[in-house]
């Protein structure tokens, strides 16, 4: 009789204990931040200290497409940033660590160049003058090491626009201006890139 309480009871705790992790996996999920368009996710949770660089993310919208872009996002830190930290005509990764990503859901026309659905790494070349954005296969490498220009997409000529205001943070914000055609606009110290898109 003893025997059979003492089974009883451990099953009993038994159920309690299940029932009660699986309310916690639960409740875990509740907690996560709602992926908001344009903005920048810091995965840190504390304040940001501006050491090291951050990884955020952007979205957007152009009817039907969407857009998305990962990327690590370094800060000025009172530095040189334009033939300093980041030198003039050689490829950059628009970003720190690894590629910066770009995806989307629909066939986008980029300079005057269809490219289909998927995702690639969106680097630049930056110049005094005028930059070179590129569209390439390659997503997924460290910094620019295994870049190669035979992976290239697209390449498109953009003249960068000089701010008043000092954007503290690298920042990727990708804009709609019709259910058709948008831009991706790159913001950092005083600096702004701006890449036109449309839907097919």
């Amino acid at each position: 009789m003893r025997l059979l309480i003492a089974c009883v009871f451990a099953v009993f705790i038994f159920s309690c204990q299940s029932k009660k992790t699986e309310t916690l996996s639960k409740d875990s999920t509740a907690t996560k931040p709602a992926k908001e368009e344009g903005a920048i996710i810091d995965e840190q949770s504390q304040a940001d200290s501006l050491k090291g660089s951050v990884r955020a993310r952007a979205f957007g919208t152009l009817g039907q497409a969407e857009i998305k872009m990962s990327y690590y996002s370094p800060a000025v830190r009172e530095r040189i940033i334009w033939g300093g930290l980041v030198p003039f005509d050689k490829v950059w990764v628009t970003g720190a660590h690894s590629a910066t990503s770009i995806e989307f859901n629909q066939t986008l026309i980029i300079g005057d160049k269809e490219v289909p659905a998927g995702k690639y790494a969106f680097f630049t070349i930056p110049g005094k003058k005028e930059w070179t954005i590129v569209i390439n296969k390659n997503w997924r490498q460290h910094l620019t090491d295994s870049y190669d220009p035979k992976d290239d997409v697209v390449r498109v000529q953009v003249t960068p626009e000089i701010e008043t205001k000092n954007q503290e943070r690298l920042r990727y914000i990708i804009e709609s201006q019709s259910a058709t055609q948008g831009e991706v606009v790159v913001y950092w110290e005083k600096l702004k890139i701006t890449l036109p898109i449309r839907v097919k």
